[in-house]
C-alpha cells in the first residue's frame, strides 16, 4: 500500500455566530469532524453541493482556516497546532490553486514579482539570474511566454491567471497541492486545458493533489478517489471506477443522477432530492442528509451512521448498510 502523505483526524471547523439569543455561544458547523488519507502520488477528489464545506476543508488543511479541533498529519508531523511561525517550512510542502483567477492575484505586482515571492521568501535562489531563470521556467510549464514575465493580472484571460497561480503555487516545489474548484470560473474548453496541465504536471513535478469541485465529471476524468462531503461530512469515500459506477450513499446516488450523459441512447434513473440543506448552524441529529433522503429508516434522525467499509478503497457512512455489513 503506498505510503500517506496526508492523514486527517476528526478535524472540525466552527465559526462563532455573533448576537446569539440569551449570550448563547452558537456556531457555524462548517467542517463537524472530517476523517481520510490522502496518499503519496495520487488525487483525491472532493465533491458536493455549494456549502458542504468542501472549501472550508482545503483551507484547514493548509491552515488558512484555524481547524477548531482535529488532528492533521502531514508526512506524519501533526501540524494542526503550529503558529505561523512554524508553520513557514509547512507552506513549501502544501500549496493552494485558487478558485478565482482574478482575485487570487495581487493586480499591482507584475507575473515576474508575482511567481518570485515566494521563492524569495523561502531563500530557494542565491542569485537574480538563478532567480530569473526559475521563474521564466515556470511560466513555459505552464505555457506561457517569457514575455508574460513583465505583464500585469489585468492583461490576461481567465485561463492565463489560472496558469500563473498553478506556476505560483509550484514555485516552492510543494508535496501537496489544494486544488479550490481552480476551474469552476473557466470556460468548458479552457476547463479541459487546465485539466490537462494539472496532469501533466502532477507527472513531471511527481504531486499530489487533493482537486475540490462540484463538477462530478470534472472530478471524474482528474481524480484517483473521491469523497462525497454533505454538511460538513463525508458520506461516501471511494476509489474513482468503485464509486461511480456502484454509488452506495442515497446522496451520491442523487448527485450521479443529474451528471449528463452525452450518448442520448443511454437512460438513468433521476433522482430528486426533496427540501433544502439544512443549516449548519442547527444540523439535523443522527445522519444530517435524513431529512431529505428517500431511504430515510427511522434509525436515521437517532443515531449517526458508523463507517461501514465495502472494500479496501470504498467505505460509506449509512444505516443501509448495517446489517449488510454485519452478515458479510
Amino acid at each position: 500500500m503506498a505510503e500517506h502523505l496526508l492523514t486527517v483526524k476528526d478535524m472540525k471547523v466552527y465559526y462563532p455566530v455573533s448576537g446569539s439569543p440569551f449570550g448563547k455561544r452558537e456556531y457555524v458547523k462548517a467542517v463537524d469532524g472530517v476523517s481520510f488519507e490522502v496518499k503519496k502520488g495520487e488525487v483525491f477528489g472532493i465533491v458536493g453541493e455549494s456549502g458542504c464545506g468542501k472549501s472550508t476543508l482545503g483551507r484547514g488543511i493548509c491552515k488558512l482556516e484555524e481547524p477548531t479541533a482535529g488532528e492533521i498529519l502531514l508526512n506524519g508531523e501533526e501540524i494542526s497546532r503550529y503558529n505561523s511561525k512554524q508553520m513557514r517550512p509547512v507552506r513549501k510542502k502544501v500549496q493552494m490553486v485558487f478558485q478565482d483567477p482574478y482575485a487570487s492575484l495581487n493586480p499591482r505586482m507584475s507575473v515576474f514579482d508575482i511567481i518570485a515571492e515566494p521563492i524569495i521568501i523561502h531563500g530557494l535562489t542565491k542569485t537574480r539570474e538563478e532567480l530569473e531563470e526559475k521563474v521564466l521556467g515556470l511560466l513555459r510549464k505552464v505555457g506561457l511566454d517569457d514575455y508574460h514575465a513583465n505583464r500585469y493580472p489585468h492583461e490576461f484571460s481567465g485561463g492565463q491567471r489560472q496558469r500563473i497561480g498553478i506556476a505560483r503555487a509550484l514555485a516552492v516545489e510543494p508535496q501537496l497541492i489544494i486544488a479550490d474548484e481552480p476551474v469552476s470560473a473557466l470556460d468548458v474548453s479552457i476547463q479541459a486545458q487546465v485539466l490537462n496541465l494539472l496532469n501533466d504536471l502532477k507527472k513531471e513535478f511527481s504531486l499530489t493533489y487533493i482537486f475540490v469541485a462540484h463538477d462530478l465529471s470534472v472530478v471524474e476524468h482528474i481524480s484517483d478517489r473521491v469523497g462525497v462531503m454533505y454538511l460538513g461530512n463525508f458520506v461516501e469515500v471511494g476509489d474513482k471506477e468503485s464509486l461511480y459506477k456502484n454509488p452506495l450513499h442515497p446522496y451520491t446516488q442523487a448527485l450521479l443522477s443529474a451528471v449528463p450523459i452525452p450518448d442520448p441512447e443511454v437512460k438513468r434513473e433521476r433522482v430528486i432530492l426533496e427540501g433544502n440543506i439544512p443549516s449548519a448552524l442547527n444540523p439535523p441529529a443522527g445522519c444530517k442528509f435524513h431529512t431529505r433522503c428517500p431511504k430515510c429508516m427511522d434509525i436515521c434522525s437517532v443515531k449517526e451512521p458508523e463507517r461501514y467499509q465495502v472494500d479496501e478503497e470504498h467505505y460509506v457512512y449509512c444505516h443501509l448498510y448495517d446489517d449488510k455489513i454485519k452478515e458479510g
